[in-house]
Parts: structure tokens; sequence; C-alpha cells
């Protein structure tokens, strides 16, 4: 089976004399509880210990019973988080070197990888040293946020690269940590994680910045960084200035059908844009400003304007691909990515631990079992068996609950299909 291998360089803590369920058979059963939607770690013992569930389990792993979610929290308590995070990369990593992703690179080079935060969960107590805290009228918020970097694609694939826990040293930190501090920290470790891989980042305007810049030369990475109007006021005057005097670096054009008010874009870019930061040094930019206007709801024209700074020489050729492909890709970390997570059966916020080692372990337990459910649900692996597809992301955890709980299958069936090697497609309709 996948699980043993993929656990197999976790260091399992327990006193072997003692252990009931090995440690595979336990984050198999974590991820379960996030692929199946659970929504709560006591739902495992109302759900997965009796039945045909525990038949498949004990064939899995030769136990006598699927583990309580009190077990899972108290082993989790003590896992190393890093060798944990490193099955979560290595994951990606496989469908990367597989070539599964290589059609969706920009410009036939470049893995677009998203970075963003988010919180998880959150108290109204100090929860353990390393909490922030936020206080709003009167009131203190002590909370556990997080700093992704995603691999993202252009039809929606969200899979996790490397998670950064945003926290404090203890509970008498002076300076609190934050996003900042957070992917100077990530952006090494992805460095020397993939150390060869060809990156994009594409950012919010909070990473807008010398040290970035810099970072990104010295890792060779490209990137596409939101630019607002009151970040870089250099950057934005030298645009505003050069972009009159270039009006062959603009691009216009209309979209939609013929009997609908079509929408209109105009995008317009600026090369070898001077830049010095508040360390003096030297850095050169292109922007990117890209005007869209359509109806709204009542009918009325609307512009939208995006803007980004690069560090990618932009021309007629590519710009729409490093617009669309590049710079708006950031939106499906937090679309795709963090409110599915939160808001589509995952419950990313909820507590399913009080204990802060076991809530990272189970948060990345959550990034396996998403990638697996983007993949059964974009993949063409249960086309044969349900030609009219799910309906939805909720559906299909619904039915591989169901599967879990109420198909029979005899041992031989089961050796059979832990056998079996099949090839991932993905539909493209």
């Amino acid at each position: 089976m996948v699980f043993p291998p993929l656990f197999a360089h976790v260091t399992d803590p327990r006193d072997p004399q003692k252990i009931l369920y090995p440690l595979a058979s336990l984050a198999f059963a974590g991820v379960t509880m996030f692929l199946f939607q659970l929504k709560a770690r006591r739902q495992i013992g109302l759900l997965l210990r009796n039945g045909s569930s525990v038949i498949k389990f004990q064939a899995f792993f030769g136990v006598e019973s699927f583990p309580h979610g009190d077990t899972l929290e108290a082993t989790f308590s003590n896992l190393e988080t890093d060798q944990n995070q490193r099955v979560v990369s290595g994951m990606t990593e496989t469908l990367i070197r597989k070539k599964v992703l290589y059609s969706y690179r920009l410009l036939g080079i470049y893995f677009i990888v998203a970075i963003d935060g988010t919180g998880t969960i959150s108290f109204g107590h100090r929860h353990c040293p390393h909490c922030l805290t936020r206080t709003r009228n009167g009131k203190t918020l002590y909370y556990h946020p997080i700093l992704e970097a995603k691999l993202v694609t252009s039809n929606g694939f969200v899979f996790s690269l490397m998670t950064e826990f945003i926290e404090n040293p203890g509970d008498k930190a002076t300076k609190q940590d934050c996003e900042l501090k957070a992917f100077y920290r990530l952006a090494e470790r992805l460095k020397t994680r993939f150390p060869r891989l060809p990156i994009l980042l594409s950012m919010d305007g909070l990473f807008a910045g010398g040290p970035t810049f810099d970072l990104c030369q010295s890792y060779v990475w490209k990137f596409m960084i939101v630019l607002k109007d009151d970040d870089l006021p250099s950057v934005n005057e030298e645009f505003d200035a050069l972009s009159k005097l270039q009006p062959e670096n603009r691009l216009a054009w209309r979209t939609g059908k013929e009997a609908q008010i079509k929408p209109r874009r105009r995008r317009g870019w600026v090369d070898d844009i001077a830049y010095v930061d508040s360390l003096k040094k030297e850095h050169t930019l292109s922007a990117i400003e890209c005007l869209e206007t359509k109806p709204d709801k009542e009918g009325q024209k609307k512009t939208t304007k995006f803007k980004w700074v690069t560090n990618c020489h932009v021309s007629c050729k590519n710009i729409t691909t490093l617009s669309n492909g590049g710079g708006r890709m950031r939106w499906k970390i937090e679309n795709e990515g963090f409110n599915v997570k939160k808001r589509g059966g995952y419950e990313l916020e909820h507590a399913y631990t009080n204990h802060p080692n076991s809530a990272k372990v189970f948060y990345l337990l959550l990034q396996i079992a998403h990638l697996l459910a983007q993949l059964l649900y974009k993949a063409k692996l249960l086309k044969r068996d349900l030609p009219g597809g799910f309906g939805s992301a909720k559906n299909l955890a619904f039915r591989l609950l169901e599967a879990w709980r109420n198909a029979r299958m005899a041992q031989a069936d089961i050796t059979a299909a832990l056998q079996k090697r099949f090839q991932i497609r993905f539909d493209s309709s």
C-alpha cells in the first residue's frame, strides 16, 4: 500500500512494545477524516470504527480495528512536523517529476507558486506560548496563522509545496511573528527543498520590496507581485510617466458573445524601471497594468485595475500570458485553496486538537487529503465507473465515505487493487 512508504521516514516516538497501530495507519486515518469531510475528530468513532470499514482497515494494515480519534491526537503530539512536511512536499514533487504538471507551466518553463497566508485555529484565551495576539475593543484574540507556498495551475489545481507556521517564540515575545518574516524562512526552505525547480512567485503587495527582489534574484526565481497605487511610489511614478510616452506598449481588445455588451480589456507595460530600495540597493523592474471594463449587475460599465511589478521582460507576445497565467493566478490559492478548505467541507478553522504540535500534523494531513481529492475530482480515474461525474467535490467526499463504509471486498480483491498500476490523465472538458 502507498501509505507505509510515504511515512517510512517519519520517526515514531512510541514504545515499539506498546504499539497497536503502525504510524502509517494513523496517518491514513487522519487523511481519510479530511478526505471524507467528516469535519470533526469524534466522527471517526461514530462512522469508521464498525462494519466493512474495519474489515478494509484490517486488510490494509493488519490491525484489529480502525483507530480512535484520541489515539491520533496523542501520537501526533510527539511527531516531528518537519518530517511530515517532507511527506507533503514529496507528493507534489512526485507529480512534478513524473511530468504530470508540465503542460501547466508558464511560457513552457515556470511553475507558478502562489504565496499567501491565512488563519487556522483561534481562541479567546491563550492556547499555547506561541499564539499570536490581536486586541480589538478591549478583547484579545489568540490565533495561529500559516503562510503557504502552493503550486497552482490554470485548470484549478492547488498543491501544497511548503508550509511555514507563523508563531511567536514564546508568550513574552517583544515582537510578533508575521507573514513577511515567515516568507523569508519559507523561501529559504523552498529553495533548499527544490533547488532546481523553475519558479515564478505570484504574490500580493505585502511582499513588494527590496528584500523580496534581492531574494528572488539570488534564488533565480521570477516573480509577479501586486503593485498597489501607494506602494513603491518611485516605480508607480515612473510607470505613469513612461507609459504615456510609449503608446506602442499597449494592447486593447474586446471579448464576449456578440449578443452581449462586450468586456473591454487594455494592457500596458513599461520595462527597465530603475528602483532603489531603502538599503540603497538597485533593482531593474517591469510593471504591467491591466484595465478591464465590463457591465456590473445593474448593467453599468465598471472598470477594474490590476497592476503588477515583475522581474520578467515584458513584450506584446507575453504580456497576456504573464498577466492571466502569472499575476492573476494568485487568486487560486485563495479561492481553490483556502476558501475550499475553510468552507468546502475540510473545516480548516476547526480545532481538531488543542495540542499545538498535533494541530500542525493535522494541518499537513489536510494538505495530503486535498491533493488526493483534486486528483480524483479532475482526473479520469473514476470516469468509467461514474461517467456522469460527481456533481460537486462534496458529492465526491460523500461517495468515498459510503464506498469505504459499505462496499465489501475480499482480501484477494484488495491485494489485487493495491498491486494495480494506473496512469493519471486529466479531464480537459
